[in-house]
């Protein structure tokens, strides 16, 4: 148990710089990029006594060394400072956007293994066969496929040429978004009243923008399975087992699959920063209210302090996925911590 403790402790030092080299590049690119806040917010068109007032009220007209330590000094207080454009804090949009995001993620997530797992397995048993070829097809196909791409094929087919789901937004316009204040998980929050119809037209809306998530990363753990299972069915226990009669079902998927699963489990936080990265696209294709969506548009609006909270939300929530994933991974083979 102390030496798990210790390796918790190690990765959560690691994890620190890291954040804090993401947090200067960010700060950094934002402000030698073209553009400026102060015209997005006037307009363009204000006279430029009017545009150096408002600098100087908003602290862009110090040096960026000053304004990096200014900024330092309000994260140390666990503030994210005021939104540039609008009259609100950074962290009320942030807070209002991230359950979308990691609804969305979560249940990408779950088509992502639900698909990529029982494939490989499948693979991996039809070896070289027109089954494996066909399921490594799939795989190299819908990497390759743009997540953009992908969300608009699956609006046409099945929210166009068969209206099956809606193709935009997380509920229907006969529901009021503010019944779901409770957690801003819209799944929960019906699930928690038990109000099933509203759960039925919130899942309704959760299938197209999940599946377009999860199909374009359900390759990688396709190829990554299939990989693990041909190299377990080899060992020597599988042998053993077939050898003693053990149905082949179950020697697959009760003493193989679970040994195959270890290097899966780390590929899993590896690929926690693709979903949300893809998320942002699928956010934009979908219009799902999300925090992909909300980075979008404060970049192009020049909202510096926004921009930089989603982001440092964004890595915080990588990190931590990726810390558990750690200590999952440590708990199953003991050989990491080494």
């Amino acid at each position: 148990m102390r030496r798990i403790l210790n390796y918790f402790l190690m990765r959560v030092l690691l994890t620190i710089p890291m954040l804090f080299v993401l947090l200067t590049l960010v700060f950094v690119v934002l402000r030698v990029m073209p553009g400026d806040p102060v015209s997005a917010m006037l307009g363009g068109h204000a006279p430029e006594y009017v545009i150096q007032q408002k600098k100087a009220e908003l602290g862009l007209n110090k040096p960026i060394f000053e304004q990096y330590i200014d900024y330092l000094g309000q994260l140390a207080h666990g503030d994210l400072g005021n939104s540039m454009i609008f009259v609100e804090r950074v962290s009320h949009p942030i807070a209002q956007r991230l359950p979308a995001t990691i609804e969305l993620t979560l249940f990408g997530l779950i088509v992502t293994l639900g698909i990529g797992i029982p494939l490989g397995v499948r693979a991996s048993r039809k070896r070289r066969t027109a089954q494996d070829f066909g399921i490594r097809f799939y795989a190299n196909i819908v990497y390759c496929i743009p997540v953009f791409w992908m969300g608009l094929i699956l609006q046409m087919v099945f929210g166009v040429l068969l209206p099956i789901f809606p193709i935009a937004g997380r509920v229907g316009a006969r529901i009021i978004s503010s019944d779901f204040d409770r957690t801003g998980f819209y799944v929960l929050d019906t699930l928690m009243k038990g109000n099933f119809a509203d759960l039925g037209d919130v899942l309704m809306h959760l299938v197209l923008p999940a599946f377009t998530l999860g199909i374009t990363l359900s390759g990688v753990f396709v190829r990554l399975t299939r990989a693990n299972m041909l190299d377990v069915l080899k060992s020597d226990y599988v042998l053993a087992s077939r050898a003693r009669g053990v149905p082949e079902r179950r020697v697959v998927y009760k003493h193989a699959l679970k040994n195959a699963l270890i290097p899966i489990v780390t590929m899993l936080g590896l690929q926690f920063s693709a979903l949300l990265a893809g998320a942002i696209l699928t956010e934009t294709t979908f219009s799902w209210p999300g925090m992909g969506r909300l980075l979008l548009e404060r970049i192009y609006l020049r909202d510096y302090p926004t921009v930089q909270g989603v982001i440092i939300v964004y890595a915080l929530f990588v990190s931590v996925v990726s810390l558990i994933v750690d200590i999952v991974y440590a708990i199953i083979d003991p050989r990491v911590q080494l």
